[in-house]
């Protein structure tokens, strides 16, 4: 037990990263009860302004945990991210602070593609809801289609949706080691013609799943690539859109990987 420890990197500054990280999320889901009723009742006259303010809430939270995890982000690109316009944020899998890295840095109000078996944990399904969150079936193509469906008809309402094509988190080898994108993912630029916002995420999983259950420090980088305008493509690209945005990943993984060489 003691090998296994030391292998992964066990010391009290890690213990304590976990415990702290631990409490405030307990206390964050009891405060946000009475957080969340109060959001409602002002979202029955101004939903806008209890949506945005939902979304800051969130996001300073995320903010935090990134703080007592020890998490340095550098950012590269956030220019190409458009502020007046509904997008489709698409990256890389490796961890389950991506989410947290990524939707910290939303400028307005986006909902993430997650799982269907998220919807079924308490408190963080709900927040997910009123964040415009939709939970995929991969099981039954019926549903996930209304789900797709669902994501196009709020990014035609102003919502920008993120979804990471790969279908589950990748963890073999490095960052550039991709499972192929799944093309039915990207309907919802497609039916829309919504921008696509590329991200390339490195170093995520060393924060937890590289040495799980313990948090590290950790430096992240996320890169946003140049918007890519399906409706701009030649016919071949638009017909293999999420390989087309994968290609656009890769290059900006690989990029990241020779700089830190």
């Amino acid at each position: 037990m003691r090998n296994y420890m030391e292998r992964i990197g066990f010391s009290e500054k890690t213990m304590l990263r976990l415990i702290f990280v631990i409490l405030f999320l307990i206390l964050f889901f009891i405060f946000s009860i009475p957080v969340l009723f109060a959001e409602w009742l002002i979202g029955k006259k101004y939903r806008y302004a209890a949506d945005i303010s939902q979304l800051r809430i969130v996001q300073t939270a995320f903010q935090i945990v990134l703080f007592l995890c020890g998490t340095h982000v550098t950012v590269i690109g956030e220019e190409h991210v458009p502020k007046d316009t509904a997008v489709l944020y698409v990256g890389n899998h490796r961890s389950f602070f991506d989410v947290v890295i990524t939707y910290a840095r939303c400028p307005g109000l986006t909902g993430y593609v997650a799982k269907d078996s998220i919807e079924k944990v308490p408190f963080l399904s709900l927040w997910m809801k009123r964040l415009y969150c939709l939970f995929l079936n991969r099981e039954d193509i019926k549903e996930g289609l209304k789900t797709i469906l669902t994501g196009i008809d709020q990014i035609k309402q102003g919502i920008s949706m993120c979804i990471f094509p790969e279908g589950t988190r990748s963890t073999e080898g490095d960052e550039t080691n991709m499972l192929p994108f799944k093309e039915g993912s990207l309907k919802m630029a497609e039916k829309t013609g919504c921008p696509i916002i590329p991200m390339a995420l490195t170093g995520t999983a060393d924060i937890l799943e590289n040495h799980f259950p313990l948090i590290r420090s950790a430096h992240v980088t996320l890169q946003y690539g140049e918007p890519i305008y399906p409706k701009e493509l030649s016919r071949e690209d638009k017909k293999r859109l999420g390989s087309y945005t994968q290609t656009k990943i890769l290059a900006m993984l690989n990029q990241d990987s020779h700089k830190s060489i």
